[in-house]
Parts: structure tokens; sequence; C-alpha cells
């Protein structure tokens, strides 16, 4: 099957940090190696909004109810514990959902693990993209194999870490 990048769809919504084509960029080569690396082919949409940690926290405890800023939030549109391993779309263009990231946040776990700004983004990117695409980590199998997931698609984005902290 032809491969058809996805279209991303980006909101600023946040003057805490900059938002570069750099940043847009390296969030794009993210989603995009997710999909590759999942071998999702089907033709799809991703939103990504750059937020702080205010409204990540609002958002956080209204669709949440954790009342505290987190780093990213995902919003899956599709349901992929279905019987097959992809569902069925009626429209041409799959949305797969939304991701919130915390650039606040993010620029404070970069600060704390030791890397880059833009690794974390990248990173919190890939986690997110992980559960849009069906994964959770609420158990230790599927935790360890979400991790798993996370490692390879970093080293293939050449951005590895060699801790487990991730």
């Amino acid at each position: 099957m032809q491969h058809v990048p996805p279209m991303i769809y980006f909101v600023n919504d946040q003057d805490k940090l900059p938002v570069t084509y750099k940043l847009k960029m390296l969030t794009r080569r993210a989603v995009e190696t997710v999909l590759e690396h999942e071998q999702y082919n089907n033709p799809c949409e991703v939103s990504v909004t750059y937020t702080d940690n205010e409204q990540i926290h609002a958002l956080n405890l209204q669709y949440r109810e954790v009342d505290r800023p987190t780093d990213v939030l995902s919003f899956p549109l599709m349901d992929f514990t279905g019987e097959s391993d992809e569902p069925v779309a009626d429209e041409p263009v799959v949305s797969l959902g939304d991701i919130v990231i915390s650039l606040e946040k993010a620029a404070e776990q970069a600060n704390e693990y030791g890397h880059s700004f833009e690794r974390e983004v990248a990173f919190l990117t890939v986690h997110s993209m992980l559960h849009l695409l069906g994964y959770d980590h609420m158990e230790e199998d599927e935790e360890q194999d979400m991790r798993a997931r996370q490692r390879v698609v970093m080293e293939l984005l050449g951005l590895a870490v060699q801790s487990d902290g991730d």
C-alpha cells in the first residue's frame, strides 16, 4: 500500500516558549515514525496543540479528574480494541485524535532528566501517538510493551537515551 503522509494540524495555545518551525518538524517526524513503526498506512490526521501548565491542568482536571498539570494528554478518536487490527472507517482520511503537550512541563522535565527540550517534546509526541493507536500502560505488561515501542521509535529518531527513565 502506498504510504500517505499524515495531515498534522498544529495549534500554539501558549506564549511561554517559542514554537519554531524546527519544533513542528520534529513533532511531525515523531508522528510519522510512530505510524511507520506501527505499520499504520491508512490516510490519517492528527491534531497537535502546544499549551502551558495552566491550560493542561484545566484539561487534566476536566477529562481525568486529576488536579495538577501533566506533560501530555491524548484524546484518541478511534477504538482499536475491536476484532480487527484497524477499525473500519467510512471516511477517506481517519482522524486518529488530538495530542496536547505542555511545553512548559516539557521544558521542566527536560531540565530534570538532563536532556534537550526537543528530545522531551519528541518523546511526549511518541508516547501520545501510541495512545492514539490504542496502546496503554495501565497494566504491567502493557507498560513494558509501550516502553519498548517508545524506545525503538526514539532510537529510530536518533534520540535514544540510555536510562530506563522513559
